[in-house]
Protein backbone atom coordinates (compact mmCIF):
# COMPACT_ATOMS: atom_id res chain seq x y z
CA UNK A 1 0.00 0.00 0.00
CA UNK A 2 0.76 3.82 -0.31
CA UNK A 3 -0.25 7.10 0.42
CA UNK A 4 -1.26 9.14 -2.62
CA UNK A 5 -3.04 12.61 -2.09
CA UNK A 6 -6.60 13.00 -3.85
CA UNK A 7 -7.69 15.78 -3.10
CA UNK A 8 -6.72 19.02 -5.02
CA UNK A 9 -8.49 22.49 -5.38
CA UNK A 10 -9.18 24.72 -8.69
CA UNK A 11 -8.93 27.68 -6.95
CA UNK A 12 -5.10 28.04 -6.97
CA UNK A 13 -4.87 31.39 -5.06
CA UNK A 14 -7.08 29.66 -1.71
CA UNK A 15 -5.04 26.59 -1.84
CA UNK A 16 -2.41 25.86 1.14
CA UNK A 17 0.76 24.11 0.57
CA UNK A 18 0.02 20.60 0.32
CA UNK A 19 1.26 18.53 3.36
CA UNK A 20 2.86 16.02 3.01
CA UNK A 21 2.85 13.69 6.21
CA UNK A 22 6.73 13.39 6.13
CA UNK A 23 6.18 17.26 6.80
CA UNK A 24 3.92 16.92 10.21
CA UNK A 25 6.15 17.06 13.49
CA UNK A 26 5.12 14.48 15.85
CA UNK A 27 2.85 15.92 18.68
CA UNK A 28 3.94 17.47 21.52
CA UNK A 29 4.20 15.65 24.60
CA UNK A 30 0.70 15.99 26.29
CA UNK A 31 0.46 17.98 29.24
CA UNK A 32 -1.13 17.04 32.35
CA UNK A 33 -4.77 15.54 32.41
CA UNK A 34 -5.64 18.31 34.70
CA UNK A 35 -4.54 21.00 32.55
CA UNK A 36 -6.21 24.15 32.24
CA UNK A 37 -7.52 25.20 28.69
CA UNK A 38 -7.01 29.09 27.98
CA UNK A 39 -7.30 31.23 24.93
CA UNK A 40 -4.81 34.16 24.95
CA UNK A 41 -6.74 36.44 22.81
CA UNK A 42 -7.00 40.06 23.35
CA UNK A 43 -10.30 40.52 22.45
CA UNK A 44 -11.64 37.68 23.79
CA UNK A 45 -10.39 38.13 27.34
CA UNK A 46 -11.38 41.60 27.62
CA UNK A 47 -14.73 40.85 26.69
CA UNK A 48 -14.94 37.64 29.22
CA UNK A 49 -13.85 40.89 31.78
CA UNK A 50 -16.85 42.97 30.61
CA UNK A 51 -18.83 39.82 31.20
CA UNK A 52 -18.04 39.42 34.80
CA UNK A 53 -17.75 43.42 35.36
CA UNK A 54 -21.18 43.30 34.22
CA UNK A 55 -22.67 40.86 35.90
CA UNK A 56 -20.63 42.07 39.74
CA UNK A 57 -22.50 45.87 38.93
CA UNK A 58 -25.76 43.76 39.12
CA UNK A 59 -24.75 41.99 41.95
CA UNK A 60 -24.29 46.02 43.13
CA UNK A 61 -27.48 47.29 42.59
CA UNK A 62 -29.38 44.27 43.39
CA UNK A 63 -27.79 44.26 46.80
CA UNK A 64 -27.22 47.51 47.63
CA UNK A 65 -29.88 49.74 45.96
CA UNK A 66 -32.39 47.39 46.10
CA UNK A 67 -32.34 44.63 48.83
CA UNK A 68 -30.16 45.45 51.67
CA UNK A 69 -32.04 49.27 52.03
CA UNK A 70 -35.97 47.40 51.63
CA UNK A 71 -37.44 47.09 55.22
CA UNK A 72 -39.42 43.95 54.19
CA UNK A 73 -36.80 41.29 55.21
CA UNK A 74 -38.57 38.51 54.27
CA UNK A 75 -38.02 39.78 50.49
CA UNK A 76 -35.10 40.89 50.86
CA UNK A 77 -33.67 37.16 51.63
CA UNK A 78 -35.49 35.10 49.28
CA UNK A 79 -34.79 37.07 46.30
CA UNK A 80 -31.21 37.84 47.85
CA UNK A 81 -29.98 34.24 47.91
CA UNK A 82 -32.21 33.41 44.68
CA UNK A 83 -30.19 36.16 42.79
CA UNK A 84 -27.17 34.93 44.57
CA UNK A 85 -27.32 31.90 43.32
CA UNK A 86 -27.75 32.12 39.54
CA UNK A 87 -25.15 34.54 39.26
CA UNK A 88 -22.89 32.00 41.10
CA UNK A 89 -24.18 29.64 38.71
CA UNK A 90 -23.61 31.78 35.75
CA UNK A 91 -20.46 33.10 36.61
CA UNK A 92 -19.43 29.24 37.37
CA UNK A 93 -20.79 27.99 33.78
CA UNK A 94 -18.87 30.94 32.41
CA UNK A 95 -15.79 30.16 33.73
CA UNK A 96 -16.28 26.46 32.89
CA UNK A 97 -17.02 27.15 29.13
CA UNK A 98 -14.10 29.26 28.85
CA UNK A 99 -11.16 27.11 30.80
CA UNK A 100 -12.20 23.65 29.39
CA UNK A 101 -10.96 22.20 26.15
CA UNK A 102 -13.88 22.58 23.44
CA UNK A 103 -12.53 19.22 21.57
CA UNK A 104 -9.63 20.00 20.36
CA UNK A 105 -7.81 17.59 18.25
CA UNK A 106 -4.47 16.79 18.79
CA UNK A 107 -1.76 19.34 16.97
CA UNK A 108 0.24 17.75 14.78
CA UNK A 109 -0.95 14.16 14.65
CA UNK A 110 -0.75 13.85 10.89
CA UNK A 111 2.27 12.03 11.37
CA UNK A 112 3.71 9.43 8.65
CA UNK A 113 3.84 6.87 11.78
CA UNK A 114 -0.22 7.73 12.97
CA UNK A 115 -1.44 7.34 8.93
CA UNK A 116 -0.21 4.01 8.75
CA UNK A 117 -1.39 3.24 11.96
CA UNK A 118 -4.58 3.98 11.32
CA UNK A 119 -4.51 0.91 8.55
CA UNK A 120 -6.89 2.59 5.93
CA UNK A 121 -8.80 0.07 3.64
CA UNK A 122 -9.98 0.82 0.00
CA UNK A 123 -12.30 3.68 -0.08
CA UNK A 124 -11.93 4.90 3.13
CA UNK A 125 -10.34 8.75 3.35
CA UNK A 126 -8.41 10.64 6.02
CA UNK A 127 -8.46 14.96 5.76
CA UNK A 128 -5.17 17.12 7.21
CA UNK A 129 -5.74 20.63 8.27
CA UNK A 130 -2.62 22.24 6.76
CA UNK A 131 -2.73 25.01 9.49
CA UNK A 132 -2.35 23.07 12.49
CA UNK A 133 -0.84 19.85 10.99
CA UNK A 134 -3.86 17.35 12.45
CA UNK A 135 -6.10 14.89 10.92
CA UNK A 136 -9.42 16.37 11.15
CA UNK A 137 -12.20 13.49 11.85
CA UNK A 138 -15.54 14.32 10.81
CA UNK A 139 -17.25 17.40 11.78
CA UNK A 140 -14.50 18.98 13.20
CA UNK A 141 -13.47 22.37 12.01
CA UNK A 142 -10.03 24.99 12.29
CA UNK A 143 -10.59 28.10 14.49
CA UNK A 144 -8.61 30.83 13.73
CA UNK A 145 -8.74 32.36 16.84
CA UNK A 146 -8.07 29.04 18.91
CA UNK A 147 -5.59 27.31 15.77
CA UNK A 148 -7.19 24.53 16.58
CA UNK A 149 -9.38 22.05 15.03
CA UNK A 150 -12.29 21.52 17.36
CA UNK A 151 -14.46 18.58 17.24
CA UNK A 152 -18.30 19.10 16.38
CA UNK A 153 -17.65 23.10 16.74
CA UNK A 154 -20.60 24.91 16.59
CA UNK A 155 -19.14 28.74 17.08
CA UNK A 156 -16.47 30.48 18.22
CA UNK A 157 -17.84 33.16 21.37
CA UNK A 158 -15.74 36.16 22.32
CA UNK A 159 -17.63 36.31 25.50
CA UNK A 160 -16.52 33.18 26.63
CA UNK A 161 -13.05 33.62 24.97
CA UNK A 162 -13.40 30.32 23.51
CA UNK A 163 -14.75 27.82 21.08
CA UNK A 164 -18.07 26.29 21.48
CA UNK A 165 -17.78 22.56 20.44
CA UNK A 166 -17.80 19.07 22.14
CA UNK A 167 -16.72 19.28 25.25
CA UNK A 168 -18.14 23.07 26.59
CA UNK A 169 -21.68 23.13 24.90
CA UNK A 170 -23.32 22.07 27.40
CA UNK A 171 -21.34 24.62 29.60
CA UNK A 172 -22.17 27.55 27.24
CA UNK A 173 -25.70 26.81 27.24
CA UNK A 174 -26.11 26.84 31.12
CA UNK A 175 -24.41 30.18 30.93
CA UNK A 176 -26.66 31.59 28.61
CA UNK A 177 -29.42 30.86 30.23
CA UNK A 178 -28.46 31.59 34.11
CA UNK A 179 -27.49 34.95 32.52
CA UNK A 180 -31.05 35.14 30.94
CA UNK A 181 -32.61 34.02 34.15
CA UNK A 182 -30.85 36.73 36.32
CA UNK A 183 -31.06 39.42 34.02
CA UNK A 184 -35.25 38.68 34.14
CA UNK A 185 -34.88 38.57 37.59
CA UNK A 186 -33.39 41.96 38.39
CA UNK A 187 -36.11 43.87 35.92
CA UNK A 188 -38.52 42.05 37.69
CA UNK A 189 -37.29 43.50 41.04
CA UNK A 190 -36.60 47.21 39.14
CA UNK A 191 -40.47 47.14 38.67
CA UNK A 192 -41.25 46.68 42.28
CA UNK A 193 -38.76 48.59 43.43
CA UNK A 194 -39.41 51.82 41.04
CA UNK A 195 -43.44 51.05 42.10
CA UNK A 196 -42.19 51.04 45.78
CA UNK A 197 -40.05 54.39 45.49
CA UNK A 198 -43.07 56.37 43.61
CA UNK A 199 -45.67 55.25 46.25
CA UNK A 200 -42.79 56.17 49.46
CA UNK A 201 -40.26 58.74 49.90
CA UNK A 202 -37.24 58.18 47.51
CA UNK A 203 -34.63 59.00 49.86
CA UNK A 204 -36.02 56.05 51.97
CA UNK A 205 -36.29 53.66 49.64
CA UNK A 206 -32.13 53.49 48.80
CA UNK A 207 -28.96 54.84 50.69
CA UNK A 208 -27.79 56.59 47.60
CA UNK A 209 -29.46 60.00 46.35
CA UNK A 210 -32.55 60.31 44.49
CA UNK A 211 -30.83 61.05 41.17
CA UNK A 212 -27.71 57.96 42.05
CA UNK A 213 -30.55 55.58 42.76
CA UNK A 214 -32.49 56.45 39.44
CA UNK A 215 -29.06 55.99 37.37
CA UNK A 216 -28.42 52.92 38.80
CA UNK A 217 -31.36 51.36 38.12
CA UNK A 218 -31.88 52.61 34.49
CA UNK A 219 -28.49 51.17 33.89
CA UNK A 220 -29.24 48.60 35.08
CA UNK A 221 -32.48 47.91 33.77
CA UNK A 222 -31.20 48.55 30.15
CA UNK A 223 -28.44 46.16 31.22
CA UNK A 224 -30.72 43.13 31.93
CA UNK A 225 -33.00 44.19 29.04
CA UNK A 226 -30.34 44.13 26.45
CA UNK A 227 -28.81 40.64 28.12
CA UNK A 228 -32.09 38.74 28.26
CA UNK A 229 -33.08 39.43 24.91
CA UNK A 230 -29.34 38.37 23.77
CA UNK A 231 -28.93 35.11 25.84
CA UNK A 232 -32.37 33.97 25.10
CA UNK A 233 -31.72 33.74 21.38
CA UNK A 234 -28.42 32.35 21.97
CA UNK A 235 -30.08 29.79 24.62
CA UNK A 236 -32.75 29.08 22.09
CA UNK A 237 -30.38 28.72 18.93
CA UNK A 238 -27.64 26.04 21.14
CA UNK A 239 -30.69 24.09 22.52
CA UNK A 240 -32.39 24.07 18.78
CA UNK A 241 -28.68 22.74 17.95
CA UNK A 242 -28.40 19.90 19.78
CA UNK A 243 -32.23 18.77 19.76
CA UNK A 244 -31.71 18.79 15.65
CA UNK A 245 -27.48 17.11 15.79
CA UNK A 246 -26.76 19.99 14.15
CA UNK A 247 -23.85 22.59 14.37
CA UNK A 248 -24.39 26.24 13.45
CA UNK A 249 -21.48 25.60 10.96
CA UNK A 250 -23.17 22.41 9.22
CA UNK A 251 -26.66 24.60 9.47
CA UNK A 252 -24.38 26.81 6.81
CA UNK A 253 -23.35 24.02 4.86
CA UNK A 254 -26.28 21.95 4.74
CA UNK A 255 -27.05 21.55 1.06
CA UNK A 256 -23.38 20.97 0.13
CA UNK A 257 -22.79 18.74 2.86
CA UNK A 258 -25.90 16.49 3.81
CA UNK A 259 -25.04 14.10 6.23
CA UNK A 260 -27.06 11.23 8.48
CA UNK A 261 -28.40 12.93 11.84
CA UNK A 262 -28.48 11.16 15.52
CA UNK A 263 -31.82 10.88 17.24
CA UNK A 264 -32.13 14.16 19.56
CA UNK A 265 -32.77 12.63 22.67
CA UNK A 266 -29.43 10.92 22.33
CA UNK A 267 -27.23 14.04 21.31
CA UNK A 268 -29.42 16.08 24.04
CA UNK A 269 -28.30 13.29 26.58
CA UNK A 270 -24.29 13.34 25.50
CA UNK A 271 -24.31 16.78 25.79
CA UNK A 272 -25.58 17.33 29.17
CA UNK A 273 -24.15 14.09 30.48
CA UNK A 274 -26.49 11.12 30.55
CA UNK A 275 -30.31 10.51 31.44
CA UNK A 276 -32.03 13.62 32.60
CA UNK A 277 -30.95 14.76 36.33
CA UNK A 278 -30.38 17.71 38.24
CA UNK A 279 -26.54 17.09 37.13
CA UNK A 280 -27.87 18.81 33.87
CA UNK A 281 -28.24 21.94 35.55
CA UNK A 282 -24.80 21.58 36.99
CA UNK A 283 -21.66 23.62 35.39
CA UNK A 284 -19.41 21.41 37.81
CA UNK A 285 -20.86 17.97 35.80
CA UNK A 286 -19.10 17.39 32.39
CA UNK A 287 -21.14 16.01 29.51
CA UNK A 288 -20.66 12.25 28.22
CA UNK A 289 -18.72 11.94 24.88
CA UNK A 290 -17.32 8.49 24.21
CA UNK A 291 -13.54 8.56 23.67
CA UNK A 292 -12.28 8.65 19.47
CA UNK A 293 -11.54 5.34 18.66
CA UNK A 294 -8.99 4.91 15.26
CA UNK A 295 -12.09 4.70 13.08
CA UNK A 296 -13.47 8.04 14.12
CA UNK A 297 -10.52 9.67 12.11
CA UNK A 298 -11.40 7.96 8.78
CA UNK A 299 -14.13 8.83 6.43
CA UNK A 300 -15.90 6.49 4.29
CA UNK A 301 -16.14 7.28 0.54
CA UNK A 302 -18.44 5.53 -2.12
CA UNK A 303 -15.82 3.36 -3.49
CA UNK A 304 -12.09 3.48 -4.06
CA UNK A 305 -12.22 2.80 -8.01
CA UNK A 306 -14.18 6.23 -8.66
CA UNK A 307 -12.17 8.41 -6.03
CA UNK A 308 -10.70 10.72 -7.43
CA UNK A 309 -14.29 11.39 -9.25
CA UNK A 310 -15.51 11.40 -6.15
CA UNK A 311 -13.19 14.14 -4.82
CA UNK A 312 -13.22 16.14 -7.49
CA UNK A 313 -17.00 16.40 -6.75
CA UNK A 314 -16.30 17.58 -3.10
CA UNK A 315 -13.74 20.61 -4.44
CA UNK A 316 -16.68 22.36 -6.90
CA UNK A 317 -19.18 21.79 -4.40
CA UNK A 318 -16.94 22.17 -0.71
CA UNK A 319 -14.13 24.19 -1.77
CA UNK A 320 -14.86 26.73 1.44
CA UNK A 321 -14.62 23.78 3.56
CA UNK A 322 -12.07 21.80 2.13
CA UNK A 323 -10.18 24.83 1.00
CA UNK A 324 -8.38 24.43 4.55
CA UNK A 325 -7.90 20.70 3.76
CA UNK A 326 -6.15 17.55 2.34
CA UNK A 327 -6.94 14.20 2.13
CA UNK A 328 -4.93 10.67 1.95
CA UNK A 329 -6.46 7.58 -0.01
CA UNK A 330 -4.97 4.58 0.50
CA UNK A 331 -4.72 2.20 -2.87
CA UNK A 332 -3.71 -1.17 -3.21
CA UNK A 333 -0.78 -0.93 -5.62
Amino acid sequence: MMLIPTHHFRDIERKPEYLQPEKCAPPPYPGPAGTMWFIRDGCGIACAIVTWFLVLYAEFVVLFVMLIPSRDYVYSIINGILFNLLAFLALASHCRAMLTDPGAVPKGNATKEFIESLQLKPGQVVYKCPKCCSIKPDRAHHCSVCKRCIRKMDHHCPWVNNCVGENNQKYFVLFTMYIALISLHALIMVGFHFLHCFEEDWTKCSYFSPPTTVILLILLCFEGLLFLIFTSVMFGTQVHSICTDETNIERLKRKQQPRERRGSWKAVKETFGGNFSPNWFNPFSGPYHPALRDEGWVRQVASSDNMETTTEEQSEEQSEERKDEDSVEVTDE
